[in-house]
């Protein structure tokens, strides 16, 4: 069993690396991130699919959360001024706005600072 929680992102992504690179230096979550391209998919309990579908939050114990919430989980691991934020975006009417927006920016991650054709996401994964 791994000790810390991973966070999985797009490592082909420009714009995800800019972010998980950003998030490694200011915000600092208490896990490992790594790019889902170097991760074992099959240890984490994730499929190909997935992450290349939306950033990825793996827990100690196998919990998996995707998307919005998984950049929650890193924001509450962080502690200090980051936790509150967390912890707002897990709120219930904010937990649904977080997901449309972070939809609506991983939609268009490829037009974004950092972006190329490469960051487009596919269709969502059957689960």
């Amino acid at each position: 069993m791994r000790s810390r929680p991973v966070l999985v992102y797009d490592g082909d992504c420009g714009f995800c690396t800019t972010s998980a690179h950003f998030a490694e230096r200011r915000v600092r979550p208490r896990c490992d991130i790594v790019p889902w391209q170097f991760a074992d998919l099959d240890a984490l309990g994730v499929t190909r699919e997935r992450a290349e579908y939306e950033v990825l939050w793996v827990t100690p114990s196998g919990e998996v959360h995707g998307g919005a919430r998984a950049v929650a989980k890193a924001l509450l691991s962080a502690g200090g001024a980051w936790a509150p934020l967390g912890t707002v975006l897990l709120l219930p009417g904010v937990r649904w706005a977080a997901r449309r927006v972070y939809r609506l920016v991983a939609a268009h991650r490829h037009r974004l600072p950092g972006g190329t054709p490469a960051c487009a996401v596919p269709r969502r994964p059957m689960t």
